[in-house]
C-alpha cells in the first residue's frame, strides 16, 4: 500500500519545486507511472480475505478495483485541465495539481482503510480538496452556492454516521472491518436502533447521492472546472456505495425491514432523474443528473443484499467511473471550442471534428449500456436481482434502462449530427491530448468486458 501513498505524498514537494516548464509534463508522468504500479493490486494470489495489509490501511477484493480506479483518474485530470490552466499565474497552477494530489492521497486512504474510523476522517477530508476546487476553479457566481450546498449536504448526512459509529465502537470494543466481519448480530429491536441504522448510512446515501437528497450534485457538477467534475462522478459517489456494502454487515437484522422507502426512493430516482435528462438544456449537468439515475440502480443493488446485487453494484460503481469522468472530458472539449454548455448552440460538429465524434459515439454507447460493455453487466445483475426480489421493481428498472437509452443517443444527436451553425464554422482543432485522456478513459472499459472477473470477484 505504501508503495503507492509515499510517491502520491512525494509528489507535493515535485510540484512545488520542478521548473515552470516542465510541471505538466513531470506531474502528468509521475502520477502515470503511480497509476501504472496501482494495477499490481489486481493481481490476487488468494481466493479470499486482505493484502497488502500493514496496521492501519490493507487491499480487499472490493477495495482494489476503487483504489485503483482513483490511482487512474489522476493524470487523466492533469490531462484534462492542462490547457484552462496553463494561462493561469503560476502559483495557481501549482497550487491546483496539489490540490488534486490530496485528494487521491485522501481517497487512497480513505479505499486503503482497515479501520472504519479512518475511513470516515478520510471520507471527510476529500471535502476539504473538492470545495476549494469547485470555489476557487469554478466558472461562474454560483460556484459559491455550489459550494455551499456541497458541504451542508455532506456535513449534515456526516454527523449522524460520526454519532452512530461512536455508539458501535462502545458496543463492539472494535471497528476494525477485518474482525467485524466475525461478530455476531446484533440484537436491532429498539426504536433508538431503527434510528442508529438510519444514522449510518444517511452519509452514504447522501453521497452517492440517492434521489431526494441530490440536489447538491447537478449545482456541484456544473459549477466545477472539468477536473472537479471528473473526480466528483469518477470517485467520490463511490465513496457512498463503497461504506453502505462496509456497513451492512452490522446492520443486520434491520436492513431487511427498514430498507424498502430507500429502496423505493431509488428505483424513482432512476425514472425521475431519466426524465429530468431528457429535458435538460445544459450538458453538463444532463451528464450530472445520469449519474444519479445509474447511482439508484447501484443502491438497490446493495439494499437488497444478495451477492449478485452487491457484484452488479461494483462493476457498475467501476464501469461508471469512467464512462461518465469521460463524457464529462468530452463535455469539456465543445465548451473549449463553443464557449457554452447548451446543447442547443453545439451542433453538426462531426463534420467540423470527424474523430471527437467517434468518441463522443463510444462514450454515449457505454453510458447506455452497451453489450457486451461492464456497464451492460452491471446493470443487467442488479435488474436481474432487483426482479427476483419482488417483480414490480421491471417496471422502474426497465422504464430507466429505456429513458437512458433514449437521452445518450439524444445527447450525441444533438451534438454531433445536424448541419453546423454559422457561428460555429471556424474551430480549434482537436489535439492529440485530448484524444489520448479519451483512449485512457474507454479503453480500460473495453478491456473490462475481456476480463470482468477483476471487479466482481470479490462475490462471485
Amino acid at each position: 500500500m505504501l508503495k503507492i501513498l509515499v510517491p502520491t505524498i512525494m509528489l507535493v514537494p515535485t510540484t512545488w519545486l520542478v521548473d515552470k516548464k516542465w510541471l505538466w509534463a513531470t506531474t502528468t508522468a509521475h502520477s502515470l507511472v503511480i497509476a501504472l504500479f496501482s494495477l499490481t493490486w489486481m493481481k490476487w494470489d488468494f481466493e479470499a480475505g486482505w493484502g497488502a495489509s500493514s496496521s492501519y490501511l490493507g487491499t480487499d477484493p472490493l477495495s482494489t478495483p476503487l483504489l485503483t480506479l482513483t490511482c487512474w483518474l489522476l493524470p487523466l485530470t492533469i490531462l484534462a485541465t492542462q490547457n484552462h490552466a496553463m494561462s493561469e499565474p503560476e502559483y495557481r497552477q501549482r497550487t491546483y495539481i496539489t490540490l488534486l494530489i490530496s485528494l487521491q492521497a485522501f481517497l487512497i486512504m480513505a479505499f486503503g482503510a482497515t479501520e472504519v474510523m479512518m475511513f470516515y476522517v478520510m471520507f471527510e477530508a476529500t471535502l476539504i480538496p473538492t470545495l476549494v476546487i469547485i470555489t476557487r476553479w469554478g466558472n461562474q457566481m454560483e460556484r459559491l452556492d455550489a459550494g455551499v450546498y456541497f458541504m451542508f449536504y455532506t456535513l449534515a448526512g456526516s454527523l449522524p454516521l460520526l454519532v452512530a459509529l461512536l455508539l458501535l465502537h462502545k458496543d463492539l470494543g472494535t471497528l476494525s472491518m477485518l474482525t467485524m466481519q466475525y461478530i455476531p448480530p446484533l440484537a436491532l429491536s429498539s426504536w433508538g436502533d431503527k434510528i442508529w441504522w438510519a444514522g449510518c448510512l444517511v452519509a452514504f446515501l447522501v453521497k452517492m447521492p440517492l434521489y431526494g437528497v441530490h440536489l447538491w450534485l447537478p449545482k456541484a457538477h456544473v459549477e466545477a472546472p472539468v477536473a472537479g467534475s471528473m473526480i466528483l462522478a469518477a470517485v467520490l459517489l463511490k465513496l457512498g456505495g463503497y461504506g453502505m456494502m462496509r456497513m451492512m454487515i452490522v446492520l443486520e437484522p434491520l436492513t431487511k425491514e427498514l430498507a424498502y422507502p430507500f429502496i423505493t426512493l431509488a428505483l424513482w430516482g432512476i425514472v425521475m432523474t431519466g426524465a429530468i435528462c431528457l429535458r435538460q438544456a445544459d450538458l453538463k449537468s444532463l451528464i450530472a443528473y445520469s449519474s444519479v439515475s445509474h447511482m439508484g440502480l447501484v443502491v438497490g443493488g446493495i439494499l437488497i443484499q444478495t451477492p449478485w446485487g452487491f457484484t452488479g453494484a461494483l462493476v457498475l460503481m467501476i464501469s461508471h467511473g469512467l464512462v461518465s469522468s469521460a463524457l464529462f472530458c468530452l463535455a469539456n472539449t465543445n465548451y473549449e471550442r463553443i464557449h457554452s454548455r447548451t446543447l442547443l448552440l453545439a451542433r453538426g460538429l462531426q463534420m467540423v471534428l470527424p474523430l471527437m465524434a467517434t468518441w463522443w459515439f463510444f462514450a454515449s454507447l457505454a453510458n447506455l449500456a452497451l453489450p457486451p460493455l461492464p456497464n451492460f453487466v452491471g446493470e443487467v445483475m442488479i435488474i436481474m436481482s432487483l426482479f427476483n426480489w419482488s417483480h414490480w421493481t421491471i417496471i422502474f428498472t426497465g422504464l430507466g434502462t429505456l429513458i437512458t437509452a433514449t437521452y445518450s443517443l439524444y445527447v450525441f444527436q444533438a451534438t454531433q449530427q445536424g448541419p453546423v451553425p454559422g457561428h460555429i464554422n471556424v474551430l480549434e482543432p482537436s489535439h492529440t491530448r485530448e484524444h489520448l485522456l479519451i483512449t485512457l478513459h474507454l479503453i480500460p472499459v473495453m478491456l473490462l468486458a475481456l476480463k470482468p472477473e477483476l471487479v466482481w470477484g470479490w462475490c462471485l
